[in-house]
């Protein structure tokens, strides 16, 4: 006969494991609402998350390219992430996939999980134990899921949202759902980190190439206004970037008009003004190059400092007369 000691204790015992299945520190507690979509045209895949937590795309957020991707979260089992995508990659479909990871998990009754294929199959579970305001909508190659949110309505506001912007680019249109779903009430507790991943349809020469957009927000007063901050910089360095490219294509016009895009989206940033400079110059345009960097080395010397560094290593070609000048500005 137990003892009512003895008794409390096994009943205790029994408590803590119970929790330790629902939450341990490998299963962060990533409430939240998350998108995973597929751009028709190009085949492109994405997933976008906001929570009242830190840093949620190191939790949430998970995709490769040629794969698929994945959104783990309530309580979250992290290797649902990798796990997803090898079954992916295996052969098995979304549903095939999310099946296989739920049927392994004793804890799936408070899993939210959605997953994406490279052909567009959606597959998305929302566990009968996740705190409400929970649910998802699923659509055409897409799926939003929410959890613990202030009202029912953010799920419906997302999708509808994502589907009346089918003319914006795929990582645009996944954060007008995100906004949306903020709009609409969003997590009950407010908001501090959000995430975008963006890869490709089709796998290429490695994942440094395949990763499209990789950006993360860990800890914001506004997590989106700075998420969508940060999606209009990398775009801005893509015009940097076609813009080098254009002058390796000794295509001097191509650059100029690529150059002062990136500049137009962001004017305070010295170093678009700066290469677009040396580029110039690089191509016997001195005096528009002069006139680009006055401005800059009277507001940051140190770039002048640097300017003397690059004829060593080959990235300022100009002869000794005209770096004098430039050194002189």
């Amino acid at each position: 006969m137990f003892s009512k000691t003895i008794l409390c204790f096994l009943a205790l015992l029994a408590s803590r494991f119970a929790t330790a299945q629902v939450y341990s520190v490998t299963d962060p507690l990533a409430h939240t609402f998350s998108i995973v979509a597929r751009d028709l045209k190009t085949g492109d895949m994405a997933v976008a998350v906001q929570s009242h937590w830190f840093s949620v795309g190191t939790s949430v957020s998970w995709g490769e390219a040629g794969v698929g991707v994945v959104a783990t979260q309530s309580f979250t089992n992290k290797s649902f992430g990798p796990r997803g995508l090898a079954l992916l990659k295996s052969g098995k479909t979304a549903q095939q996939a999310l099946d296989a990871l739920l049927a392994a998990d004793e804890s799936r009754d408070v899993r939210q999980v959605a997953i994406l294929d490279a052909k567009g199959n959606v597959a998305t579970h929302t566990g009968k134990k996740c705190i409400d305001e929970a649910g998802h909508v699923k659509g055409n190659q897409f799926s939003v899921q929410a959890n613990m949110m202030l009202n029912n309505t953010v799920p419906a506001a997302m999708a509808k949202a994502y589907e009346q912007n089918a003319a914006l680019p795929l990582a645009e249109r996944v954060l007008a759902a995100l906004d949306a779903a903020q709009a609409a009430g969003g997590d009950i507790r407010g908001r501090q980190s959000a995430a975008l991943l963006m890869v490709r349809g089709t796998a290429t020469e490695g994942p440094w190439a395949d990763r499209l957009i990789d950006l993360r927000v860990d800890d914001a007063a506004e997590p989106l206004q700075e998420l969508r901050r940060l999606l209009n910089l990398h775009r801005a360095y893509e015009h940097m970037n076609a813009g080098d490219l254009a002058v390796e294509k000794n295509d001097v016009p191509g650059a100029i008009r690529e150059y002062e895009a990136a500049e137009k989206m962001f004017p305070q940033n010295l170093e678009m003004k700066y290469w677009h400079a040396i580029s110039l110059a690089n191509k016997q345009q001195v005096p528009a190059a002069l006139a680009l960097l006055r401005p800059i080395f009277q507001q940051e010397p140190n770039w002048r400092i640097l300017t003397g560094r690059l004829p060593k290593v080959g990235l300022l070609t100009v002869s000794p007369a005209e770096l004098k000048q430039i050194m002189s500005l």
